[in-house]
């Protein structure tokens, strides 16, 4: 009975409304295995039958069901941390936490002076300022991480195609794996993936042409020259590499695993060292642009 209640309940919880979603779980958890052990060992009213054998501890790991994506995974009755919580700049008191606080307090302590925490329930309709806020501040660290990066460069002697190809690339996408991280802990694997490719595609159909345009716009129209010394054979790489990453995704049954992974990691490890041999002409590419 408590696993029937529990199974028919958890379909009317929306894993993005306001809350978590494995709180909500956990109470109608609780409700339906109070509602088996008010009954005793007699009959329901309902016809079902008692169970002397229900456990009495706290921690029950039962699997939850999301309606949009199927499992989402154990889900524990023990009180973890509250991520929803509002942002707070005490100093903490375990020692990793006070390290990461340095680290990520140069970064954090303008986006909590300038933009609205809507995490708390005075400055939830002030959404909108927050989300243009962000894309704002998004620009103002990309821009400075590219400067960095080319200083960084220059300082070590290392062409600006490989630093694209590394460190460029590597912080671009940390916002598409945090966002995936999100989403899948909520259970929606599908929009996890799904929002890697579509920020791929945003940035070479919009991300890539639009200062591009801009360019154009204030030279009157004048061509930007791209050189690149393998520019073919990454672009014919990259046709094989979407080639063997649908290839594995399909011997994996379409499901992300430990396995999966493991060989994305070696798929992107190879595309960089080709990429950079062919970018410092160790390996030369037969047609060159």
């Amino acid at each position: 009975m408590r696993n029937s209640i529990f199974q028919l309940m958890i379909h009317t919880l929306d894993p993005l409304s306001e809350g978590r979603f494995k709180d909500k779980a956990s109470i109608l958890h609780k409700m339906a295995k109070q509602k088996c052990q008010d009954g005793g060992d007699g009959e329901k009213p309902n016809g079902v039958a008692g169970d002397k054998n229900i456990p009495n501890s706290s921690n029950i790991t039962v699997e939850v069901t999301s309606p949009a994506n199927g499992d989402i995974g154990p889900v524990e009755d023990e009180e973890d941390d509250d991520e929803d919580a509002p942002l707070s700049l005490d100093w903490p008191e375990t020692t990793r936490k006070q390290i990461t606080y340095l680290l990520i307090f140069p970064i954090v302590f303008p986006l909590w002076l300038s933009l609205p925490d809507v995490r708390r329930e005075k400055s939830t309709k002030f959404f909108p300022i927050t989300f243009l806020g962000s894309i704002c501040w998004i620009a103002i660290f990309s821009y400075l991480m590219v400067w960095w990066a080319h200083q960084v460069g220059e300082t070590f002697w290392i062409t600006e195609e490989i630093m694209g190809l590394t460190i460029l690339a590597a912080g671009t996408s940390i916002p598409d794996l945090i966002t995936s991280v999100i989403v899948a802990r909520k259970g929606l694997g599908d929009m996890a993936v799904s929002s890697s490719v579509g920020s791929n595609i945003f940035d070479i159909t919009v991300g890539l042409p639009f200062p591009w345009l801009i360019y154009g716009l204030t030279h009157n129209f004048q061509g930007v020259e791209v050189s690149s010394n393998g520019l073919f054979c990454a672009i014919v790489l990259l046709f094989l590499m979407l080639l063997f990453v649908i290839i594995s995704i399909a011997t994996c049954k379409w499901k992300m695993s430990k396995i999966l992974g493991g060989f994305m990691f070696v798929l992107y490890l190879f595309f960089l060292v080709t990429s950079v041999m062919l970018e410092d002409k160790i390996i030369m590419c037969p047609v060159s642009i």
